[in-house]
């Protein structure tokens, strides 16, 4: 929690947000991820994110608007409804606006959260190729941390049967194995794209044999 405050902050400080505002949006943003219903969905997805960026941040065009992008593109996570990115994306242009951060940043940091819906970004927008790359970096982790995800993400989904869950859970997965590429920086596309693929095609004969 203090290296993701010391994130938060050291993202603020280059917009010059008042320390008590920062604090007041940093504990909505904590009890937002903390909510009983979320088990991957979390802090932990968030500095999962947040730490990949890092790593991918010499591809960005606006690092401080792909940081705040991660923090807020999950921010509302209802498994039932169809808008959760366009409502994280107003949940994020309302904190923002209120936090005083430059028009221009929030117009960006609202695009970037949108395009997590279908994971998708223009041949030219590393920005979104970043933040979409450091959303899908848990599909190339490593076995144990896999079916860790896997596990989290049924259950945030507890609601639905056991039937209905492998559908839908398989087309989504296929449809990632469908694309010619998981991954859009050259980074992740080189070196994590065969562990994703790896990983997902694993989770596919799991659940088809349960």
């Amino acid at each position: 929690m203090d290296i993701l405050f010391s994130n938060w902050q050291h993202t603020l400080q280059s917009f010059g947000v008042d320390q008590v505002m920062a604090e007041k949006a940093f504990s909505d943003l904590v009890t937002a991820y903390s909510t009983p219903d979320r088990y991957y969905h979390t802090l932990k997805h968030i500095a999962h994110v947040l730490s990949t960026i890092q790593i991918l941040q010499g591809y960005t065009n606006n690092l401080g608007a792909v940081q705040l992008a991660a923090w807020f593109h999950d921010v509302v996570y209802d498994t039932k409804a169809q808008d959760n990115e366009q409502r994280s994306a107003d949940y994020a242009f309302d904190l923002l606006s209120n936090l005083s951060i430059p028009e221009s940043t929030i117009t960006i940091v609202t695009r970037l959260i949108l395009n997590t819906k279908d994971h998708q970004a223009a041949v030219d927008d590393y920005d979104s190729q970043v933040l979409l790359d450091a959303d899908l970096a848990i599909l190339a982790t490593n076995q144990v941390q896999y079916e860790e995800y896997a596990h989290a993400i049924r259950k945030e989904y507890g609601s639905v049967s056991e039937e209905d869950y492998i559908t839908g859970r398989q087309q989504v997965l296929e449809r990632f194995l469908q694309r010619s590429r998981i991954y859009f920086t050259p980074l992740m596309s080189e070196f994590a794209e065969p562990s994703a693929r790896g990983n997902i095609q694993g989770e596919i004969q799991s659940l088809l044999s349960n």
